[in-house]
């Protein structure tokens, strides 16, 4: 029995030994700039190279553990990986189930319109409008509390994909999401040429929160420290802004 505790024992030494080494980050790989796949497969973008760096600054191994976005929080806390990161808002909401680390960056939000739409990010023009989002996003949160209950259509799909296509379609008048990912998911392609961002952007700072974060499980108070840490290294030592500026021209730290 003695030899079997043993072994035991160093089964659960060494798992927890590895869990230390690797940082297991959840992301939905399908908000470029953030986060997207090459056609090869390979996990590209501003969230994955700081994700990296901040595992780097850790000196533990990065693994990154694909998910969608509305199921994020609960395999988050199901342990299914340690700490979420993949362009999430830092909001009260969130803040009740899980914690944040410190800011990673702050980009505007605006609403996608056809260029001859006509359409403005308010009521009187909304009424009636197909408005697509992300489900499980802040930007549902935001369309299904302000615009919804004005006669505003709120309509969620599981991707920002899925919104485009319908948005290129004629399937919806406008999408709700982050300029920058807007921008680089449709606005700059071929078939986002008749579309463009309304004036002016939408702030709200109760739903759309500080920036975004790496969210964790609320236990977790010493892995947000050493991330907290982690962040405020790469922001010091210059890597942040060499990052950012293979994606941005702006500052997106502090972008409103």
């Amino acid at each position: 029995m003695k030899k079997y505790a043993l072994l035991a024992l160093m089964a659960t030494a060494a798992a927890h030994a590895y869990s230390q080494e690797t940082l297991r980050f959840g992301v939905e790989a399908q908000f470029p700039p953030f986060e997207s796949k090459t056609q090869a497969g390979k996990l590209v973008g501003f969230d994955i190279e700081l994700g990296d760096a901040i595992c780097a600054q850790m000196k533990v191994k990065c693994q990154w553990v694909e998910n969608s976005f509305d199921g994020m929080i609960p395999a988050l806390k199901a342990k299914k990986f340690d700490a979420i990161l993949s362009s999430m808002s830092i909001t009260e909401e969130r803040m009740k189930q899980i914690d944040f680390s410190d800011k990673l960056y702050n980009t505007p939000i605006g609403l996608i319109v056809g260029k001859k739409s006509g359409i403005k990010p308010q009521l009187q023009a909304l009424k009636g409008k197909r408005i697509g989002v992300l489900q499980g996003s802040i930007f549902e949160t935001y369309a299904k509390q302000k615009w919804a209950p004005n006669g505003v259509n709120v309509v969620p799909y599981q991707s920002t994909d899925l919104v485009y296509a319908d948005l290129v379609s004629g399937r919806l008048d406008a999408s709700l999401d982050d300029a920058v990912a807007a921008d680089a998911g449709l606005l700059k392609k071929p078939e986002g040429k008749g579309f463009m961002l309304a004036s002016p952007t939408i702030h709200d700072d109760k739903i759309f929160g500080p920036g975004t974060g790496i969210g964790l499980r609320k236990e977790d108070s010493a892995l947000r420290q050493k991330i907290n840490s982690a962040i405020a290294a790469i922001l010091k030592n210059g890597t942040y802004k060499t990052i950012e500026k293979k994606y941005f021209a702006f500052d997106v730290y502090n972008a409103k």
